[in-house]
């Protein structure tokens, strides 16, 4: 763990963007443990308690240590808006600043960032000096990605979790927890299971049409969440660096040997990264580009280069999983 020096100015506040499955959780947490620093849960289907598989919460063991704020503090059916994730994450980030420690924001509800970042007169960001990492991936690559990732929850238990806080055909799946992707898709499934109409043979064909209408979701919000980035990536001050993860899902699809795709994102997403973060750290001041957002590349072995900045419009718009719900954007 190390600290970095930090030269005098505004306060320092990092922030892991992207869609669901692009692994903001796993940078977020390095970056945290290089830099002594604390997360800071910016998915608003994640700060609520319960389902921790249908919501993709990082396990005690990949938090590696490392204190996370707002993630599993409220209550499963209660609603949690985003001035009240503004206000509490602004908190968190505040007490971990005082603690010395470097605040790393990260999640896929953009809205919610957004509103902690712009929010009452753009508060936050004046009094702040901000870093965005944006870990992006191609379209078709993350889908199978994310996929898989799903074929790795219901191995790991989506079914019974789902189950288990099942509430009975008038379920509302409009509040709290509810709304995760992998609840709502489960019911008409659950509802088959409990009433007993149905045989082993159509029960299975449901649990079928459950998985792929998760994967379906969960395409569709990371398309909005891309989306999103994109346009939050022209706001002024908003100081956005775009980390290409493609060859990592490149590696994993191409079943290379064991390790291979932890090399490439150590080489391709992380060293990049963390240069990034330790220049940030040591710089007085950002001066944010006016509308574009530079891609990191280590083309020829020289990790941490910043490509030609290409227009927010020419970034490929990344599809896959879901981090939670539809609305999470």
């Amino acid at each position: 763990m190390e600290q970095g020096r930090v030269v005098a100015g505004k306060p320092k506040v990092v922030f892991v963007l992207g869609a669901t499955a692009t692994g903001k959780s796993k940078l977020a947490i390095a970056l945290a443990e290089r830099f002594n620093g604390e997360v800071i849960n910016a998915d608003k289907i994640q700060v609520h308690d319960g389902v921790p598989i249908i919501t993709n919460k990082v396990t005690e063991e990949e938090k590696s240590g490392v204190p996370h704020h707002l993630l599993s503090v409220v209550h499963p059916d209660a609603d949690f808006t985003a001035e009240e994730f503004r206000r509490e994450a602004a908190g968190a980030v505040a007490r971990v600043l005082s603690a010395g420690r470097l605040p790393i924001v990260a999640g896929g509800s953009n809205t919610y960032i957004e509103a902690l970042v712009e929010g009452d007169g753009a508060a936050f960001r004046l009094a702040h000096d901000l870093l965005f990492i944006w870990v992006d991936a191609e379209q078709e690559l993350l889908e199978w990605y994310a996929a898989r990732r799903v074929d790795d929850m219901v191995a790991r238990g989506l079914v019974d979790e789902a189950r288990a806080a099942f509430v009975g055909v008038g379920a509302d799946y409009t509040r709290g927890v509810r709304r995760a992707i992998g609840l709502p898709e489960m019911h008409a499934y659950l509802v088959a299971e409990r009433e007993g109409a149905a045989g082993a043979a159509e029960l299975a064909a449901m649990l079928d049409r459950a998985v792929r209408e998760i994967k379906e979701n969960t395409f569709r919000l990371a398309r909005a969440q891309t989306e999103k980035i994109r346009r939050l990536s022209g706001l002024d001050g908003w100081d956005v660096r775009r980390v290409d993860v493609t060859p990592v899902f490149a590696r994993k699809a191409d079943g290379g040997a064991a390790g291979d795709d932890d090399d490439t994102w150590k080489k391709l997403v992380w060293e990049p990264s963390e240069e990034m973060v330790r220049r940030f750290l040591e710089e007085t001041t950002t001066t944010p580009p006016a509308a574009s957002v530079p891609t990191v590349v280590a083309a020829g072995g020289d990790a941490g280069v910043v490509a030609t900045a290409s227009t927010a419009a020419d970034v490929a718009i990344a599809a896959g999983g879901g981090d939670a719900t539809a609305d999470t954007m």
